[in-house]
């Protein structure tokens, strides 16, 4: 693992935006995996200033990570719904080229199996974006998810839908189950950038950089990838050596 540290959140979101702009000027179709949540808002408004400076997003194929099963598209607090606002209303992507989980798929199971192979067929994720959980989860694999899993049906830890609860308007409204790339899934991305910012993840980076591989914190399997950059503030970053 590659570790980078910026001097705050705003730097980090270049450096990611930098990444994510290089990998599509080298290739044009990438296939691109997208994370939701606080800390990819910076890249993703770095993404829409290069679109407005030229950045073509048109041939581009993307997967996004996870979805929370039983919530419609149209739903506020879907990720569906957040990437075309934060990110996907404002490129020139097109709309075939998007693939997000369906959290009201009739068949949830079957879906996934089809999601792993569509990945699959379309050559494999050139780079992977992700963010990391307080428990180390990465997408909505938590804490003892296994190395080898691939997307799945998850039962969602009550730290995680306390975390993510600041987004609705109480924790009884945070969905209890999600679609979710497994690991292996992840881990066969060609490139992944994680990105960490703020205090609140500083003992996640230590654990990360520092601790042994473990399925009890699920980031640890990063270590086992070849082209992983770990991108971090000094906040995230101060609990390192």
């Amino acid at each position: 693992m590659q570790l980078i540290i910026k001097d705050n959140y705003k730097e980090l979101s270049k450096e990611a935006a930098k990444i994510v702009i290089e990998q599509i000027k080298s290739k044009p179709n990438s296939v691109i995996g997208f994370a939701t949540g606080d800390t990819p808002l910076g890249l993703y408004k770095e993404l829409i200033k290069a679109h407005k400076n030229g950045l073509d997003f048109s041939q581009i194929i993307t997967f996004n990570l996870d979805e929370y099963l039983g919530l419609p598209d149209s739903h506020g607090q879907s990720y569906n719904y957040y990437m075309w606002d934060k990110l996907f209303n404002h490129i020139n992507i097109k709309k075939e080229n998007v693939n997000i989980p369906d959290g009201t798929a009739f068949d949830p199971e079957k879906f996934c199996e089809e999601y792993e192979a569509k990945i699959k067929k379309s050559g494999g994720i050139d780079l992977q974006i992700l963010g990391i959980g307080r428990n180390g989860h990465i997408g909505f694999n938590e804490s003892g998810s296994k190395f080898n899993s691939r997307t799945r049906i998850v039962n969602l830890t009550k730290q995680t839908r306390k975390d993510n609860a600041k987004f609705f308007e109480d924790i009884n409204n945070v969905p209890v189950q999600a679609i979710t790339m497994g690991i292996s899934t992840i881990l066969k991305s060609k490139k992944i950038i994680l990105l960490a910012n703020g205090k609140e993840k500083a003992e996640n980076i230590r654990k990360l950089m520092n601790e042994s591989k473990t399925e009890k914190f699920p980031a640890s399997a990063l270590k086992d990838h070849p082209n992983t950059i770990i991108l971090v503030d000094k906040d995230a970053a101060s609990l390192l050596d």
